[in-house]
């Protein structure tokens, strides 16, 4: 088994993605709204690039939600935006959610093609780990990353994925990408929330007032849900680590 890191979109092996299993990673806030979606019965999420296309989903899902954000806001006319302190069983258990955001519906719509495409957070990081082990095939962590940057906290998450990936795997194969971002997280390891200082993004998060979404998401192994992007059908639904 070979894990490999791609700190944004673009730097993605395109090569090996079809014969690998893709873990899209996207901590503040896409992926942890995702797994917390799921988690409370979200019935799928429908992955889109842009609003315009969310609202011209909704045609044919009338009876779905639309979620999303740009550069963090929530988009006006929406459903709900991109706090998983919104994605409650109340409000979205047993319905379908069109979703898109500034990187993460990117991220998996980028990772489309691959033998098979799970989405990972600080919250379900066990959970993510074994359900990519059980492919049995190589490991591609794609980080969402910020605008076609990196993040932090994308960054220090795929590197702990890799970290338990290599523990469970220890003849796997690390690329120099997965080696560095594990040695990036491993000061994270037992603290994830130190990122809530250390990311920029956090912060920018904390100083509009989501501090509480930006502590939700810095969170480790509080769910078992694994969401699995079938891009046959066009949805992400509830798998298990």
């Amino acid at each position: 088994m070979r894990v490999d890191v791609a700190v944004t979109p673009d730097g993605l092996d395109r090569a090996a993605v079809p014969t690998s299993t893709v873990l899209v990673v996207d901590v503040l806030r896409a992926s942890t709204c995702i797994v917390t979606a799921l988690a409370n019965g979200c019935a799928a999420i429908v992955p889109v690039a842009t609003p315009e296309e969310a609202r011209a989903r909704l045609a044919g899902l009338p009876e779905a939600l639309v979620a999303g954000e740009r550069r963090g806001e929530p988009l006006q006319g929406f459903d709900l935006g991109n706090s998983p302190l919104e994605f409650t069983r109340a409000r979205i258990g047993g319905r379908a959610v069109i979703m898109t955001t500034s990187n993460g519906t990117r991220a998996l719509l980028a990772a489309r093609g691959a033998a098979a495409i799970g989405v990972a957070a600080f919250v379900n990081l066990g959970a993510a780990a074994a359900w990519a082990l059980a492919g049995r095939r190589d490991v591609l962590l794609l980080c969402s990353g910020e605008r076609g940057a990196r993040s932090l906290e994308d960054h220090v998450c795929a590197g702990l994925l890799a970290e338990r990936l290599l523990a469970a795997e220890p003849g796997a194969d690390a690329t120099s990408a997965a080696r560095e971002a594990a040695e990036l997280a491993r000061p994270y390891g037992k603290d994830v929330g130190r990122l809530a200082r250390d990311s920029s993004w956090a912060r920018h998060l904390a100083s509009r007032g989501r501090a509480a979404d930006v502590a939700a998401c810095l969170t480790l192994d509080t769910a078992s849900v694994v969401p699995v992007y079938r891009a046959d059908v066009d949805k992400v639904v509830a798998g298990r680590g």
